[in-house]
């Protein structure tokens, strides 16, 4: 693991999580890497199991031992650890849920696979809410749906 101490907000490497809210990072990278801020060391590991790619970490340094064995296949992703002051002004918030990662997304399987033997499938349109979208999505693991399927303009 690659940790890299910050104590300024214009450290190399940490542009990703300036002030940036997932939506305007998406108008942003969506294009070119899918890239998108993951939060919390829990929603790290579930990306990481669906194949997702780390592309950098950020931290509080009480966080490494929670964040330290889901990189251990990613041994050159940069993990940047930083005081909490510092990073709330970085990010624009407090990160109280631990850690964030840059995550490019992997290639979408095509509509048809994924729904090839779904009974139950949700379809979410335009829902720019972070919140929203979050509810939803719990309800939909708690109702047994198979797939949710959403447009580009979703949060």
């Amino acid at each position: 693991m690659q940790i890299i101490p910050i104590t300024e907000l214009t450290a190399p490497g940490v542009s990703d999580y300036a002030k940036l809210t997932d939506v305007a990072l998406r108008r942003v990278s969506e294009p070119e890497g899918g890239l998108y801020i993951a939060e919390s060391s829990k929603v790290i590991a579930r990306a990481l199991r669906a194949g997702h790619v780390p592309r950098s970490v950020l931290l509080q340094k009480q966080w490494l031992a929670d964040v330290e064995p889901l990189l251990a296949d990613y041994p050159d992703v940069p993990v940047y650890v930083g005081e909490p002051a510092v990073l709330e002004q970085l990010t624009g918030y407090n990160m109280h849920r631990g850690a964030l990662a840059a995550m490019h997304r992997p290639a979408l399987a095509p509509v048809e696979e994924l729904i090839r033997d779904a009974r139950r499938i949700v379809i979410l349109e335009d829902i720019v809410d972070h919140t929203n979208i979050g509810a939803i999505f719990r309800a939909v693991a708690g109702l047994g749906a198979d797939a949710v399927l959403i447009t580009p303009r979703c949060a």
